[in-house]
């Protein structure tokens, strides 16, 4: 059909890239001629070089978690940095695929498109409870992992090792840091879509007991499948560490992402399975063809600028008795400066001038949505861990204080003068556009949260079978919020004041409480390789919990007079090591109640803390090496879940939970042939989910199934540099990755695309 067209239009080049690459470049040969410089002064040592890569972690990074993850009575992935460089991965969202069920299925309300890591997880959206080293991150950006070791999945409620979370788990991501011994190495990949990318990392000691590490990266890219849509973006990590082989370390952080991004609103749900027509007096609109998934509805103005920069201090001190002692300090701080036009093809919004020439068609650009936010995070955290006998119980305890403070201060801003963006074509449209005025219109809110927690760990051990896993955390937390809004023809609180009056918004924005979490795991261990386990963890997250925006308003959820809402998971299962402790695999069946949650009641639209919630499942796992030769990692899991009490939230009615898959599978495995290529690939499935219930009408109700399959191969041209190359959908499988609440909008999966990658190690 002439008129669905795709148009890829020419990223602009930007010289911080070029630059980038040009400091690598020079980069490289220095580090070589140094290190060629060190040999020679030194003598000569002889090392055997080994070829293995595992994608198997035997610990968590944070100090909470005092046993090996065969020894931990929970569910949790770690993915390794080793895995992510395998893959081509370069963002949050694109790491937690090694994990099953866990990912961006949500776009957002109607008028307000999600941008950055929207994470669900087991049923919830787990965007709150993302951590760098321990520490909450606040924003809604999309997380560059080029400085990070790790991520850790921990699924089950975490408010014992967190404090206020998710109800069905937290992220946490390990930072890269200073190390001993000499490293240089980088990366310089180019592929569809005009994405260009390059990383730098080098470590090197400063004498005997200090080193410096320097973590570099630029990126210009589209995205792949997506017309004018950019992901652009530059960031720095030094990291400076002292007293290396020494009691006392102390290691400094510093790490800044600049963002320049064009976001993407999503494509019109036109023409997708389980569509029909928005308006019963034009039937035809439900048989249109699906428009193309490239067609991009926003315009050239639109942005999504992001500066984020993080400050930490890490203090170690181990004692001479075993015990050691860390405290961390760190200051963060994230703005987030959009305007996103998104759309809403409504029968109203939605045009056909002529019903029987879908060309003719137009849908409104009438959604814009605007953010100018700044979140700021001040924190320091003091732990203490040791080991101990009490008789014949040995005790793995891990004890803590933790301070602070979370600020979130926001600008409002919004449409001038009744001015707005011309209509789009549906089949054809064009993001040249002109006509929407905007800026600040006075209103600001501030929300601030102080928390201070106490926390004890421990793990009793007795003998060698039997072990018991018991946390307990008190927070007190104390959340204030202030704001100012511009007055609207319906607002209550304006009076006979003129629309666009500033007054004041909430009028008593205060909430302290208490916030008390725990579990209780019990481990048997039939053989040193392996455990049988049994968990109970509770978690808590009050009113503005995630946002720290309360309202006085009687038909808000965030309205300060409502309790925490309240989750609990009980959790069995097993781990077991194979091939010397170089495969793990594991399985557990869960039950995650969710209950005193705020729910709005669909007749009189107020809201009631009556709600409850399960979700329930079995998740399987395997990582690590079946040979020297053959990496594997892997994962499945089933979600069962349902609305106990309240109001159903799924479009089609059933008391099923929205932006859930019922299964999803993942894997990743890859072999080194005898002449030293490398081959591998993956597979991954996301059974269908549901959507959410609004006044939406023909729009699908749920997303279908999918299979995904990714391929690789690399080859070590020389021993200091390696080509890699990324297939991605090598199928090129056409399918929804993720789907607003009321059904107009999605985002299209990424179709067949490719990554070609220069790696270069000293």
């Amino acid at each position: 059909m002439a008129y669905i067209k795709s148009r890829k239009r020419p990223l602009t080049s930007q010289p911080r890239l070029h630059a980038a690459a040009a400091a690598l470049a020079l980069a490289m040969p220095a580090a070589a001629q140094a290190q060629a410089t060190k040999e020679q002064q030194l003598p000569e040592v002889k090392v055997q070089a080994s070829k293995e890569t595992s994608y198997k972690a035997d610990t968590l990074s944070s100090p909470k978690f005092t046993e090996p993850l065969v020894d931990t009575p929970q569910t949790i992935t770690v993915i390794k940095k080793e895995i992510l460089l395998e893959q081509g991965a370069t963002t949050l969202t694109e790491a937690l695929r090694n994990t099953p069920g866990v990912g961006t299925f949500y776009v957002g309300e109607n008028g307000n498109t999600s941008t950055g890591d929207t994470i669900y997880m087991r049923g919830f959206d787990s965007s709150s409870s993302i951590f760098v080293d321990g520490v909450r991150d606040l924003g809604s950006i999309s997380r560059d992992i080029f400085n990070i070791e790790q991520v850790e999945v921990i699924k089950g409620p975490a408010g014992t090792d967190y404090g206020r979370s998710s109800p069905t788990g937290s992220i946490n991501l390990a930072s890269k840091m200073g190390k001993r011994g000499d490293s240089t190495s980088g990366t310089l990949a180019f592929g569809t879509e005009e994405q260009k990318r390059i990383t730098f990392d080098m470590n090197r000691e400063l004498g005997e007991t200090a080193a410096i590490r320097l973590n570099l990266m630029g990126q210009e890219s589209g995205v792949s499948g997506r017309d004018m849509v950019e992901a652009n973006r530059w960031g720095i990590a030094p990291s400076l560490v002292f007293g290396l082989g020494t009691p006392t370390r102390v290691q400094l952080n510093y790490l800044h992402v600049t963002q320049n991004n064009i976001p993407d609103g999503g494509v019109s749900t036109i023409g997708l399975p389980g569509y029909s027509s928005p308006d019963p007096t034009r039937p035809q609109i439900g048989s249109a063809p699906a428009v193309d998934s490239h067609n991009f509805y926003g315009t050239v103005h639109d942005f999504d600028d992001v500066n984020a920069d993080q400050f930490t201090a890490i203090v170690d001190h181990s004692f001479a008795s075993g015990a050691t002692l860390r405290n961390t300090s760190r200051w963060g701080r994230t703005h987030q400066d959009y305007m996103l036009t998104s759309f809403m093809a409504s029968a109203a919004n939605l045009k056909t001038p002529n019903i029987n020439d879908p060309s003719t068609w137009t849908v409104a650009r009438s959604n814009p949505t605007f953010k100018d936010q700044t979140n700021t995070i001040l924190t320091n955290q003091t732990n203490v861990s040791m080991n101990l006998h009490t008789g014949a119980v040995e005790h793995d305890l891990s004890t803590g204080l933790e301070l602070s403070r979370e600020t979130s201060s926001t600008t409002g801003v919004a449409v001038k003068n009744g001015s707005t963006w011309p209509a789009a074509n549906l089949y054809d449209p064009n993001s040249n556009v002109n006509g929407l005025q905007w800026g600040p219109n006075g209103a600001l809110a501030d929300g601030q949260t102080d928390t201070f927690a106490a926390y004890l760990f421990d793990v009793l051990k007795f003998g060698e079978k039997w072990q018991a896993n018991a946390g307990l955390r008190l927070d007190h937390y104390k959340t204030t919020f202030d704001s100012t809004v511009a007055c609207t023809a319906s607002a209550a609180n304006c009076g006979s004041k003129p629309v666009g009056t500033i007054v004041p918004g909430v009028v008593d924005g205060k909430k302290q409480d208490n916030l008390l979490s725990w579990k209780l795991g019990l481990v048997f261990k039939p053989a040193a390789a392996g455990s049988v386990y049994v968990n109970y963890a509770t978690s808590a997250q009050p009113p503005a919990g995630s946002t720290m925006t309360l309202s006085s308003s009687a038909n808000s959820l965030d309205n300060p007079i409502f309790e925490p809402q309240e989750a609990a998971t009980i959790e069995t299962g097993a781990k077991w090591e194979f091939f010397g402790g170089k495969l793990l695999v594991t399985g557990a069946l869960y039950r995650t109640e969710i209950k005193n949650e705020v729910v709005q009641d669909p007749v009189d639209l107020q809201y009631y803390q009556t709600g409850k919630k399960e979700v329930k499942g079995i998740e399987l796992g395997v990582v690590g090496q079946i040979t020297p030769d053959w990496n594997v990692s892997a994962g499945f899991t089933t979600m069962d879940t349902e609305v106990k009490s309240g109001p159903a939230i799924s479009r089609d009615g059933s008391r099923d939970l929205t932006y859930t898959p019922t299964t999803a599978f993942t894997s990743w495995t890859t072999y080194r042939l005898p002449f030293d290529l490398t081959i591998g690939g993956g597979v991954r499935y996301s059974g269908e989910m549901k959507r959410g219930t609004d006044g939406a009408i023909g729009t699908p109700d749920h997303t279908e199934s999918y299979w995904v399959v990714d391929a690789m191969a690399a080859y070590p041209v020389t021993k200091n540099f390696t080509l890699q190359l990324n297939v991605y959908n090598l199928f090129d499988e056409d399918y929804v990755a993720a789907i607003n609440k009321s059904g107009y909008r999605y985002t299209p999966g990424a179709p067949l695309s490719a990554m070609l990658t220069g790696i270069v190690n000293f």
